[in-house]
């Protein structure tokens, strides 16, 4: 029984790997294919190592595959995140699919925001004393 769920979370394992890597070769832009990596990637992953867990049955190999899904799960959506938004300010072009684009009506409204209470404040005054 054990080696049929192994067998069926290695397989699974590597199809979500394959997946990830199938839309990082074919998705149009960064951002579409940062996103297949890590969501893709991270299951994927994640099904190899409790694969792991299972064939060997012991606790401490039980507890370093727990802690690797843990880290994963915190690590990839921040490093994902950074990642994203460094690539859009680096001025990487989005896809044509691409139908909203929050971050930059964000970054836009805080830039009018900041040039318009700029401008309402009027110049500094000099001390001339």
């Amino acid at each position: 029984m054990t080696e049929l769920a192994t067998s069926i979370l290695l397989l699974f394992g590597a199809f979500f790997c394959l997946m990830a890597a199938v839309g990082v070769a074919r998705l149009p832009d960064a951002l579409t294919r940062m996103h297949a990596a890590t969501k893709a990637g991270t299951l994927g992953v994640g099904l190899l190592v409790v694969a792991e867990a299972v064939v060997f049955q012991e606790l401490g190999i039980a507890l370093r595959a727990a802690s690797i899904i843990l880290l994963l799960l915190f690590t990839t959506p921040v490093a994902a995140h950074l990642i994203g938004r460094a690539s859009y300010l680096s001025g990487v072009k989005l896809s044509s699919h691409t139908w909203i684009d929050e971050l930059g009506e964000s970054l836009q409204s805080r830039h009018h925001t900041a040039t318009h209470q700029d401008s309402q404040e009027g110049p500094a005054e000099v001390d001339k004393s």
